[in-house]
């Protein structure tokens, strides 16, 4: 047999030969027996953005044919607050190709992600996941591009004080052990998480490291590589699952939080997109951005306003989005600017081949780097609801492809200076802001509600019920009102710590 996957990280991929997307029923049963695996867990997305968790004994294999062919039935009102307890049976059914290995559980067991079905055996119009399967698949109905997505997962390590090597304060960016203390709990999760199905890029220690009342602070960032949304999505639900598992094991808390104190780096979800036609990367044209990344670049800023009612779902989110910090306020682009809500990362449009001028006893070969090219949006952070936000960016993607003058929109958005710089005020008064609140984000989603509601793919008591939910923190001005008092931030922080 033709061993395709031996380095597989995933134990199922490499015993079954197969890409995950390819398992069946059977594929999972055989694994099951072959390995004595004594439990199923169905995991799935409650309505708080976590992970639920439904486990099954095995008991024969009817019972494990019964448990794969039928799903089980759930209270959809304990899981979401869109549901009445009247009506609120739903059914869990797991998809095959998110089954993996439970690298911690100390009975055998494999894990399966679930989609939601309502009474009559269709999908739950409201479930995010659902959500982001429509979103995508219009996308390429409409279009006829693919998309893909890729998160980039920051979170803080808090632990008790160490005092031996120190590390500089806010200036955590790669730093190694021993000054970052907690490479070993980053890399035994990149570890569990690609056992775990998920493509991960690379791990890395973020700048946020500071002490505070005695306890270290150290930010950490794991970056997954593109895939399309529903995969993307699954993953960092998982990886977010993993992180929260091994804190818990190592006796130390993670924290996906916007915001953890005042002149701190905050904890953001960057997400770099990128569109395909044929299986090949179209984000550049001649060595240059092309304009189906300038469309989509269109699409991101003119629905930004909105979008952030899926990627800062609280009010310590818009505590990050400050002026001179690296999260973004102003509605614009550019390839150089951390600052800028949309990025076009360090290109790999050069000519010239790196590796062989480091590695000059290397055969030359020619290397095509244009796959590896997307823009980048900056914008969300670790209280996003992350089927939602794939969803949203899905449809911004879309919706530039649809513009008409998404070109001109791009050439008038584009920033390649410093616009905090005092003699680039006029150019940053030219430019759209993010909203500053929950309660602004809720109103801008209204407005353009009718764009995520186009080809039904956000179903519209979704929208209302994240504007009513939005509004509920009666945010509009609560930055102002507390801006003076660290006492009051850091309450309003401490209620989202475990956000996401």
């Amino acid at each position: 047999m033709n061993r395709l996957h031996d380095l597989h990280p995933n134990p199922l991929v490499q015993y079954l030969n197969k890409p995950s997307e390819s398992f069946t029923r059977a594929d999972l049963i055989k694994f099951i027996e072959d390995h004595s695996i004594e439990m199923i867990n169905f995991r799935y997305t409650g309505g708080d953005g976590r992970l639920k968790t439904l486990n099954f004994v095995i008991s024969s294999r009817e019972h494990l044919e019964s448990i794969l062919t039928t799903g089980e039935r759930v209270d959809g009102s304990s899981l979401f607050p869109f549901i009445q307890a009247g009506s609120s049976d739903l059914y869990v059914v797991p998809r095959y190709r998110t089954a993996f290995l439970n690298p911690f559980s100390e009975i055998p067991a494999i894990d399966i992600l679930c989609s939601y079905y309502n009474k009559d055996g269709a999908p739950l119009e409201s479930s995010p996941e659902y959500i982001l399967r429509k979103a995508h698949a219009a996308i390429k109905e409409k279009t006829g591009y693919d998309f893909h997505v890729m998160g980039e997962l920051e979170f803080y390590i808090i632990s008790n004080e160490l005092p031996l090597f120190e590390g500089a304060d806010q200036k955590g960016y790669h730093e190694s052990y021993p000054f970052a203390k907690w490479e070993s709990l980053r890399t035994e999760a990149m570890t569990a998480m690609a056992k775990a199905g998920c493509l991960i890029k690379y791990g890395h220690s973020e700048v946020g490291n500071f002490t505070l009342d005695h306890k270290l602070y150290e930010q950490n960032e794991i970056e997954f590589m593109p895939t399309h949304p529903e995969a993307a999505a699954d993953q960092l639900m998982i990886a977010k699952w993993v992180l929260r598992v091994l804190a818990q094991k190592y006796g130390v808390t993670v924290t996906f939080a916007p915001k953890i104190t005042l002149g701190k780096a905050g904890s953001g979800l960057h997400v770099h997109t990128k569109l395909l036609k044929d299986g090949k990367n179209v984000m550049l044209k001649d060595g240059k951005i092309s304009d189906a990344a300038r469309h989509i670049i269109a699409g991101y800023l003119g629905l930004a306003p909105s979008l952030t009612a899926f990627g800062n779902t609280n009010p310590t989110s818009y505590f990050r989005l400050v002026p001179h910090q690296e999260a973004p306020t102003n509605i614009c682009w550019g390839d150089r600017n951390r600052s800028v809500l949309v990025r076009v990362p360090l290109g790999w449009a050069s000519k010239h081949n790196m590796i062989y001028d480091a590695n000059p006893q290397e055969p030359h070969a020619k290397v095509d780097f244009s796959q590896l090219q997307t823009v980048e949006f900056r914008c969300s952070d670790g209280s996003a609801d992350i089927y939602l936000l794939m969803a949203g960016l899905t449809v911004a993607a879309r919706h530039g492809l649809e513009m008409s003058d998404a070109l001109r929109i791009a050439a008038e958005t584009y920033v390649d200076v410093n616009i905090f710089d005092e003699k680039n005020k006029e150019r940053l008064a030219e430019l759209n802001q993010l909203p500053l609140s929950c309660w602004e984000s809720a109103t801008m989603l209204e407005q353009q509600a009718h764009i995520y509601m186009k080809y039904n793919v956000f179903p519209k008591e979704l929208i209302d019920g994240t504007i009513r939910r939005l509004r509920s923190y009666k945010d509009e001005h609560l930055r102002e009102q507390i801006k003076d008092s660290k006492e009051k931030i850091m309450h309003v922080v401490n209620q989202y710590f475990h956000c996401g």
